[in-house]
């Protein structure tokens, strides 16, 4: 049975300095980033899915969750790509208690790829035919990244048309105070606008001229040359 020092002494071994130090800026493990107190080694992402492809199956989910505590952002990451295999691989009590480490972890999943790399993939499809107040909950915490879940997480509703939650997510996000926040609600209208065009102009005309401009930009980067014009002068 794999343990946890296992994974970390495969991803030690692949650590680069140099790449850390590009990580850590690019993710903004520097004073006053968001991710502010991280540490990085320099593992590249396709190489932390193949160590969790090698390990998913032999590690297990106490394991895995104590993997999910460290303090290297890599470590963290390859337990979300673990985690996020477990999931799909398991049976209904094992995904549940996959999401169940997910959300009692939130503060661990503390930077924008850790998030996008597990919400959509283990909490969305978790509640895709359950109750979803605790995405309510999550979009109402002061923390940034649960936040960040909880839109996130509805790209699985996206996926099957479902959009209700997104929108009503996306309106309660609206005058969010982070950048990072206003790029997933974006992203997450782009992506229903992919699916139903229609749909995403409806819930846009009665909020773009309002909305942070980034989030408005995210949210209509699909949109032919001129009609995204429309929108960032205010003429739609």
């Amino acid at each position: 049975m794999a343990t946890t020092a296992d994974v970390r002494r495969e991803l030690a071994g692949l650590a680069d300095p140099e790449r850390a130090k590009r990580s850590s800026r690019f993710l903004q493990m520097v004073p006053g980033g968001y991710g502010e107190g991280d540490t990085a080694i320099g593992v590249p992402v396709p190489e932390q899915r193949g160590v969790a492809a090698r390990y998913w199956r032999e590690l297990p989910l106490t394991e895995t969750a104590e993997l999910l505590t460290s303090g290297v952002h890599e470590e963290r990451l390859t337990a979300l790509f673990i985690l996020v295999r477990k999931f799909a691989g398991g049976d209904e009590a094992e995904r549940g208690e996959v999401f169940r480490i997910v959300l009692a972890n939130t503060c661990h999943i503390n930077n924008w790829d850790l998030v996008d790399s597990s919400a959509p993939y283990v909490v969305g499809p978790w509640l895709i035919d359950k109750d979803r107040s605790v995405l309510d909950r999550l979009a109402g915490s002061e923390l940034v990244w649960d936040r960040r879940i909880a839109i996130m997480a509805t790209f699985a509703f996206i996926r099957t048309g479902d959009f209700r939650c997104t929108f009503r997510l996306s309106e309660k996000l609206l005058r969010d105070p982070h950048d990072l926040v206003h790029k997933a609600v974006g992203w997450m209208l782009r992506e229903v606008g992919n699916r139903d065009r229609a749909a995403e102009e409806d819930f846009l005309a009665r909020r773009y001229r309002t909305m942070p401009r980034v989030m408005l930009r995210y949210a209509i980067e699909k949109f032919e040359p001129q009609r995204r014009r429309d929108y960032l002068t205010g003429v739609v």
